[in-house]
């Protein structure tokens, strides 16, 4: 044969070989790829109920535990003096505003003297009816003289008791133009300067009885009924220190909107919360029976927490629940029942309808251990 020919044969040779190694390849990778998916190893363990502690987060508004507005009793006089100021505790009886008593002292001495005439006038009937009634004993005097000298006594008492009246109305009026702390507590406004004229009934200050402060909380009333009266909470505020606090009544109405009902918290005095800050609750409801998962069996999806649950024989599905309580080796939750199988090793790499084998929980471990470390291993270079 030529050797132009036999070259010719030679290449032709080498490129069939060629194709029918990448032949052979592209058919491997397409049995790879045809290939069914083989079912994962995991394990499982059933959802219970157990008595868990339990808390319940609840946030609002700080209030006075009773607002108390100061008000003027008596009108018409100008404000002399004022002797506190916002912030200031003030106990019960301690004197807020002096208002102007010329007036009330000069008419106090007018109707003094009006009551020591009345007194007079009345020592003279009381004396004028004592002889009417003896001379008519003795005949020297007709009855309707005696009815005149009654009616006289009587009419002397009566503007004896009326002029009386009049003074104890303007002595209260002076003692009026002071006003007095009625409850002892913190003032948190006040309203009057001194030079200015007080209406009678005008709002002059506003007082938290004995510095007492509670949290109104919000809470869902999913949990409205684990929170009651007497129940100790841990308060937090990004603008105060935490305190702490004890529920003081529940009231029994839910906002048909929010759906929330109203926890009033009892702060402990001295701390820094003011009225008007927002402040954040953990109340302690105590022990409560709950739904329990392991914690390892709890993994988020799409910011969701949720477990995968047995949905057959060997398929799994994604069970969102939400968290009540979480501890080192189970969570309490809500969203699954009582019963369920939870899936709890390999539950990281399963995804919606996943075929699975149910296995103990140390084989299902070590399957998920070498799992791990094949996807970590580094991809071997094509040749």
């Amino acid at each position: 044969m030529p050797k132009t020919l036999r070259s010719h044969w030679t290449i032709a040779a080498a490129l069939m070989a060629t194709a029918v190694t990448l032949s052979a390849c592209g058919g491997g990778e397409q049995k790879s790829d045809t290939g069914g998916a083989s079912a994962q190893t995991i394990s499982v363990q059933t959802a219970t109920t157990q008595n868990l502690p339990r808390t319940v987060t609840a946030s609002g508004s700080v209030s006075a535990w009773e607002e108390v507005p100061v008000g003027a009793e008596t009108g018409g006089l100008t404000a002399t003096a004022v002797y506190v100021d916002e912030g200031t505790y003030v106990r019960q009886g301690q004197p807020l505003v002096q208002m102007n008593t010329a007036l009330l002292e000069a008419q106090v001495r007018q109707q003094q003297a009006a009551v020591q005439t009345a007194e007079a006038n009345a020592a003279r009937d009381d004396a004028a009816l004592a002889r009417a009634q003896e001379l008519k004993a003795r005949g020297f005097l007709s009855q309707a003289s005696l009815d005149t000298a009654l009616a006289n006594q009587r009419a002397s008492q009566a503007n004896l008791a009326s002029a009386r009246a009049v003074l104890a109305e303007t002595r209260t009026r002076l003692s009026q133009a002071t006003v007095r702390a009625p409850v002892s507590g913190q003032v948190i406004s006040r309203s009057v300067t001194r030079g200015q004229i007080i209406s009678a009934g005008a709002e002059l200050f506003r007082i938290v009885r004995d510095g007492r402060l509670e949290l109104d909380a919000q809470v869902p009333e999913t949990e409205l009924a684990l929170v009651r009266s007497g129940q100790l909470a841990q308060v937090t505020s990004s603008q105060a220190a935490p305190t702490t606090g004890t529920v003081r009544i529940v009231t029994p109405e839910v906002d048909a909107e929010t759906r929330l009902g109203l926890a009033r918290i009892s702060l402990a005095p001295g701390g820094a919360l003011r009225p008007g800050m927002f402040a954040r609750a953990v109340i302690d409801v105590g022990d409560q029976p709950a739904t329990v998962v392991p914690t390892a069996a709890i993994l988020y999806r799409n910011n969701q927490a949720g477990v995968f649950v047995m949905a057959g024989a060997d398929t799994v599905r994604f069970q969102p629940v939400t968290v009540l309580n979480r501890q080192q080796n189970q969570t309490a939750v809500s969203g699954v029942a009582v019963g369920a199988r939870v899936v709890v090793e390999g539950a990281g790499f399963l995804n919606q309808g996943d075929r699975v084998r149910i296995a103990s929980a140390a084989a299902a471990r070590q399957s998920v251990t070498a799992r791990t470390q094949a996807q970590s291993a580094p991809a071997s270079s094509a040749h």
